[in-house]
């Protein structure tokens, strides 16, 4: 788990801009999403093509979110990535034909084919019967096209969400601007998302406090939701 927070001079910009640190003072239990990103194999397991070493210690956190605002009647939606093989390519030629080496695209592509186990959620987070799990195939579960999660959020009346997962600063951080965009009140999850730096990982909080959204811990997001 990352240990670095918010600077306190963004902290300051913060408070000058807009008079308080959070945006929002309660998300109502049955409007309100847990939204947890790619916390699958290939990005979690030691040596996975796509590793993030410190999503493995995000793991409880997530559990305990899912299993608070769960009891509390919160929506549990669980989102890993998949993509589909093609002749020669794969349904994001545009990501794997440019940024990743021949070597990586194969290792990581075989992993995210759909199918494959490492597309499911970690074994160590446990899903109630209830729970929504979803696959994309972009970073942002809410770009048009790449998943139903936006299907399965309107159809309940979500206006709240919470992103956790990895990597902060891309799936997540991408995940969670596009749902400022689309209106939903958006928090990320400081001690439940995961980078591959702490640089990384603050940078996106530092940001997405300022322009997208609220910042939470665990512990202020299940008490957020009451």
């Amino acid at each position: 788990m990352h240990k670095v927070g918010i600077r306190q001079e963004i902290i300051d910009r913060v408070l000058t801009r807009r008079g308080r640190l959070h945006l929002f003072d309660r998300f109502a239990p049955a409007e309100t999403a847990l939204v947890v990103i790619d916390m699958q194999p290939t990005f979690v397991a030691p040596g996975a093509p796509a590793e993030v070493p410190a999503s493995r210690g995000i793991v409880a956190n997530i559990q305990r979110l899912a299993d608070a605002l769960r009891s509390r009647g919160v929506l549990i939606c669980w989102v890993t990535h998949a993509n589909a093989q093609t002749a020669g390519g794969s349904d994001w030629d545009g990501f794997f034909d440019y940024f990743v080496a021949d070597a990586v695209r194969e290792k990581t592509l075989a992993s995210l084919a759909p199918g494959s186990p490492d597309t499911l959620l970690w074994h160590e987070l446990v899903p109630g019967p209830d729970d929504v799990s979803l696959f994309k195939n972009r970073y942002s579960a809410l770009i048009q096209g790449s998943s139903d999660l936006q299907k399965n959020l309107d159809a309940r009346g979500i206006r709240n969400l919470l992103v956790t997962g990895t990597k902060t600063n891309i799936c997540c951080e991408a995940t969670a601007r596009d749902a400022m965009m689309l209106d939903y009140n958006t928090a990320l999850v400081s001690d439940a998302t995961a980078a591959l730096s702490d640089d990384e990982h603050r940078a996106t909080l530092e940001t997405f406090i300022q322009q997208f959204g609220d910042v939470l811990t665990a512990d202020e997001a299940i008490q957020l939701v009451r």
